[in-house]
């Protein structure tokens, strides 16, 4: 539907994440993946959307100049946002552990913002969503952690693995997003563009 629409424009995706080159594919929408590497470091001072926005308008700001006038970048930067710090992604098991020892019985904020540039402008939304653990016992988390691996996630999991499943009591706002794009928010922006 949307893809016919867009025929005018070349949609580049800057995202090496699986799940969302996925969600592009399931959107129905032709895009292409081009990847730049990018130091992910944000000041200190910026806290909650105010750090994935940074990110996704410094991601897109490495295509300076590079961009056709018909082409349209999108990037985007995920975090979760618990006990007032961001939680990336772990470094190694022991931290994937304790990240998740931490979410346990508790509530965070999954934060992603996507960045649109061309040549004219740029734009950028966000979306947060809640997302409520039950009590994850230490058994449950080395089970997850030894077969799921979630090194590459933001804040040590994936809510649409087993985890996700046996874990996760609640959720506030869009599912999408917490696996790492808020697709409705991104559909629409890329539909009123026609």
């Amino acid at each position: 539907m949307l893809r016919n629409q867009l025929k005018k424009y070349r949609l580049i995706l800057a995202s090496g994440s699986p799940r969302r080159q996925q969600f592009f594919k399931d959107l129905d929408l032709d895009f292409e993946i081009r990847l730049k590497e990018i130091e992910e470091i944000y000041p200190p001072e910026l806290s909650r959307h105010e750090i994935t926005t940074y990110l996704a308008e410094l991601k897109a700001s490495a295509f300076e100049g590079e961009l056709q006038s018909h082409e349209i970048l999108i990037t985007s930067d995920t975090i979760v946002w618990h006990n007032n710090k961001a939680l990336g992604k772990p470094k190694n098991e022991q931290e994937a552990y304790e990240i998740l020892k931490s979410l346990s019985n508790a509530t965070h904020e999954v934060i992603t913002s996507v960045c649109f540039k061309t040549n004219e402008k740029v734009d950028v939304l966000y979306e947060i969503t809640k997302v409520t653990f039950n009590e994850l016992s230490d058994e449950s988390i080395w089970f997850y952690l030894e077969n799921y691996k979630p090194y590459d996630k933001a804040g040590a999991y994936g809510i649409q693995e087993w985890i996700g499943f046996i874990g996760v009591s609640k959720i506030e706002g869009s599912y999408a997003n917490v696996m790492g794009m808020p697709t409705d928010k991104v559909y629409e922006y890329l539909r009123k563009l026609v």
